[in-house]
């Protein structure tokens, strides 16, 4: 059995850390499973956690009264969810629904930030990485208003 932090190590988001800023972050993570259907967070709820896919599926969904859930990404194994946990005011902006048996590492937001705060460089890092995701998760929805709407 693998231990947290050498499973951490092996990922890109914590890839280049100094150990004393791995040990930081796995003092916050633990595994978690979830079960097909289950959510890993609602829209609005508070945003205390992020989460890395060991392996798995999760539908990152909006609500739409006209038309219900709709799908704007469907992520897997080596992603992460989740960033509203470090910025106010720490609601999830979307749904995640597992869309098979999902196992993820879920890292406490509130003791990351806390360590964040107490550690800048580490905060610093953690934002970088964060940042990559926000880009990433831009363009896709980018691409996908376009598949939408760029058709006439």
């Amino acid at each position: 059995m693998e231990s947290l932090e050498k499973i951490l190590t092996q990922h890109p988001f914590v890839e280049g850390l100094p150990s004393e800023h791995i040990q930081l972050i796995v003092g916050c993570a633990k595994n978690v499973v979830f079960e097909p259907g289950k959510y890993l967070f609602k829209e609005n709820e508070e945003a205390n956690s992020f989460y890395i896919i060991r392996s798995g599926k999760v539908a990152l969904e909006i609500y739409s009264p006209e038309v219900g859930s709709i799908i704007i990404q469907t992520l897997g194994e080596g992603d992460i969810i989740g960033w509203s946990w470090m910025i106010p005011p720490y609601q999830w902006r979307f749904d995640a629904r597992a869309v098979e048996l999902t196992r993820v590492i879920e890292l406490d937001g509130t003791c990351l930030r806390n360590k964040c705060e107490i550690d800048p460089k580490l905060g610093y890092e953690i934002m970088k990485r964060l940042a990559n995701v926000f880009e990433q998760r831009i363009h896709a929805m980018r691409i996908q208003l376009l598949d939408l709407y760029g058709k006439n």
